[in-house]
């Protein structure tokens, strides 16, 4: 078959299905867009970057952005179709971007398949959920409403949908949900795995190791989003407690999924100016976004590791900390849960509860007696589900194939 792929940041979540197609003899191109520098595994062709659009309102300003991008996206495969010939068999696309909304005008007779991240809902999930820092009104929900347009109009365009997890595909309302077939992006737990030569050398110069007792949290953004203040809140306890503990903050000053501080401060100020005076500062270290080979290190030799999230898009990092044979104390938020159950691979607590949290760290850092058996149960969560070679990339090659042979 002839399988385009389309993704703004291509390969996204398709570096593994789109080589693998093209090893089993499928001709795979990706089209993506002019200023993504990441390296592809499959011969790329690009479309021109949109420009910022000026809409009068804001409610109409995500969908405005979004049909911008696939405007561009469908000029950019008018070209492939008119002056190169070329016509897909199957299309497979991220809907989260708006980049597939106009490619059946292209290309009709080509099945489209999309990745379904999640759809925004006004009650039961994000949206609501932490009035202190992303206060509930009207207006809240009327933008969410506004922001779900591309992504209902880019699920009822497609033949098919494939989310990560459960709670996710959930998210889109009955009608759109059969679409979806929820098969994770995988997790290579031949890499991703225990390894007790793990070591860290932090910008200090300090090194740490499993003989270290460290404390991780890991989010592409420190933001609210991932309980970046709750676990802040959390440390002048677990810090006083453990008196040797190390404490190591992965991720960038910006904002990946929520809104900016009111007061354009990062976070990250935000919070060491509320809690920073309790805190032993020369343990806490934010090392900014490290290299997979760092932040893989840090999740191998961390006796615990922190996840916590709104009701929202589980984080790879989880995952990984549980492939890896993590003691993961997580946030009994439904994501969370369909991976971890309290007391069998992991620990769970309530989202806002700070001296759970705390406590529960502590007890982790301490030398929890279940802890080897829930390291063992954690990484098997991993190995026998959400397995790269084993699970998910196949069931995604089946996926795509059958597809391309649907009538």
């Amino acid at each position: 078959m002839k399988i385009l792929f389309v993704h703004q940041n291509f390969p996204g979540q398709f570096p593994h299905l789109a080589p693998a197609l093209a090893r089993r003899g499928h001709q795979v191109l990706a089209l993506t867009d002019e200023k993504n520098e990441r390296p592809s595994p499959v011969n790329t062709v690009r479309y021109k970057a949109p420009e910022p659009v000026q809409t009068n309102g804001v409610l109409g300003r995500t969908y405005s952005d979004f049909a911008e991008r696939g405007l561009l996206a469908a000029r950019g495969a008018r070209a492939l179709r008119d002056r190169h010939g070329f016509s897909p068999d199957v299309i497979v696309g991220h809907s989260g971007w708006g980049e597939t909304l106009f490619l059946k005008e292209i290309w009709p007779e080509a099945k489209l398949l999309v990745y379904a991240e999640l759809m925004y809902r006004t009650r039961g999930h994000d949206v609501g959920f932490d009035a202190e820092m992303h206060p509930d009104s009207d207006e809240a929900r009327f933008m969410t409403v506004a922001r779900s347009a591309h992504l209902i109009q880019g699920i009822v365009q497609a033949d098919a949908a494939i989310a990560p997890t459960r709670y996710q595909a959930d998210s889109f309302p009955p009608e759109l949900r059969q679409k979806i077939t929820v098969i994770h992006d995988g997790i290579d737990t031949a890499r991703v795995c225990p390894n007790p030569d793990a070591n860290l050398t932090l910008p200090n110069g300090q090194v740490l190791d499993k003989d270290s007792e460290v404390l991780s949290f890991v989010s592409r953004s420190l933001e609210p989003y991932r309980g970046f203040h709750v676990f802040m809140r959390a440390l002048p306890a677990v810090l006083k407690e453990r008196p040797q503990a190390q404490v190591v903050l992965v991720g960038g000053e910006g904002v990946s999924y929520g809104s900016p501080s009111r007061d354009g401060r990062s976070w990250k100020d935000i919070l060491l100016a509320e809690v920073g005076p309790s805190l032993d500062l020369d343990r806490v270290h934010f090392v900014g976004r490290l290299a997979y080979a760092e932040y893989l290190s840090l999740i191998q030799l961390a006796k615990v590791h922190c996840y916590l999230t709104y009701p929202f898009v589980l984080s790879w990092s989880l995952t990984e900390a549980l492939s890896a044979g993590g003691y993961v104390v997580g946030s009994d938020t439904a994501p969370v849960r369909e991976l971890i159950t309290d007391g069998q691979n992991g620990r769970l607590v309530p989202f806002f509860d700070v001296p759970a949290l705390s406590a529960a760290l502590i007890h982790g850092l301490a030398g929890d007696p279940d802890a080897a058996r829930l390291r063992e149960a954690a990484r098997q969560t991993i190995v026998n589900g959400y397995d790269l070679q084993r699970f998910s990339l196949p069931r995604q090659i089946e996926w795509v194939e059958s597809a391309g042979l649907m009538g």
